[in-house]
């Protein structure tokens, strides 16, 4: 396996780089650290690359005298369309386009880095293996998400996550039926992250979510459609479908037990809120109405009407 490097998609002139004498001699090949995959140490992660000589000349560690990254690694990184492997799952990372990014990757230039990186590296990967697609910040709409699932399909991979900082782009994923998260600067998906401090914007939803269908949201989920069988919801907030809600719907999945979980018709194939877990009795009822799911002060999780739990929240006793 050859080793892991990162390069700009584009030529560089070597002389933009540093001005120091040492341009003169010959390159040498880096010294393998532990970070080179070997046959003890592998390791995959391919950068879409169109310059090898411009990847040596920028790697190698004669033409810096500083441990420290250079502005021109900084933008080079920001540059790359990366396909590595994480924790037993692959992972597409996209350059991210927001302002703090150093250069702003067009979508043309993108997606020709990005077909280069499908096609022109050798197939470390099993047939049908699912895909997850980290965007960060870019926008992406569902033209672009349809086009990123069918080349991953020619070489036989599968779209299946989408995660996101873009609210847009976390609502035009899961319009098109992909299990979405909609990370935050916490994320361990995000480099250099920093703790975020508040809860994300309610997330809305308009459509419903079929089997196979996950979101994952660090706020309330707004979902005006139905829950079906297979699918769920995990969200930091409340969650509230304005449908039937047969999935799992987890509310307050980092421990707020004051949250909700709301539905017009109830009947989920599991209900958590915070590490409280219930189930819909196994009779259906008779008759169904707008009903809000709770953790009781006796520690439970109880269902009521909508109209007695607002009701109920009027008594000076209710917490």
């Amino acid at each position: 396996m050859t080793p892991d490097t990162s390069v700009s998609p584009t030529p560089i002139d070597p002389l933009s780089v540093t001005s120091d004498s040492t341009l003169e001699k010959p390159l040498e090949a880096p010294t393998p650290s532990s970070d080179t995959p070997t046959a003890e140490n592998p390791k995959t992660d391919v950068t879409a690359s169109s310059d090898a000589h411009a990847s040596s000349e920028i790697t190698d560690s004669s033409l810096s005298t500083s441990s420290e990254l250079s502005p021109q690694t900084v933008a080079i990184a920001d540059l790359q369309v990366r396909l590595k492997t994480k924790e037993g799952e692959l992972h597409l990372i996209l350059p991210p386009e927001s302002e703090n990014s150093k250069i702003a990757l067009a979508w043309v230039e993108l997606w020709q880095q990005f077909k280069q990186l499908l096609m022109g590296q050798e197939r470390f990967w099993q047939p049908n293996t699912p895909v997850h697609l980290v965007s960060d910040d870019r926008l992406l709409d569902t033209r672009q998400i349809s086009a990123i699932a069918e080349a991953l399909a020619e070489v036989q991979l599968q779209l299946k996550w989408v995660h996101t900082r873009r609210r847009q782009t976390a609502v035009v994923a899961a319009t098109a039926g992909y299990s979405v998260e909609q990370i935050t600067a916490a994320s361990p998906l995000l480099p250099n992250s920093e703790p975020a401090t508040a809860m994300e914007d309610p997330l809305y939803i308009q459509m419903t979510l079929r089997s196979g269908a996950e979101i994952r949201h660090n706020g309330t989920v707004v979902v005006v459609g139905d829950l079906n069988p297979g699918s769920s919801i995990i969200a930091e907030g409340d969650i509230l479908v304005w449908g039937r809600l047969r999935g799992v719907a987890h509310a307050g999945c980092k421990g707020n037990a004051k949250c909700l979980i709301m539905a017009l018709q109830m009947e989920p194939t599991q209900i958590r809120i915070a590490d409280y877990v219930a189930r819909a009795p196994e009779t259906p009822l008779a008759q169904y109405f707008p009903e809000v799911a709770y953790v009781s002060p006796q520690g439970s999780i109880r269902i009521a009407r909508a109209a007695d739990f607002a009701a109920r929240k009027e008594e000076p006793n209710f917490s």
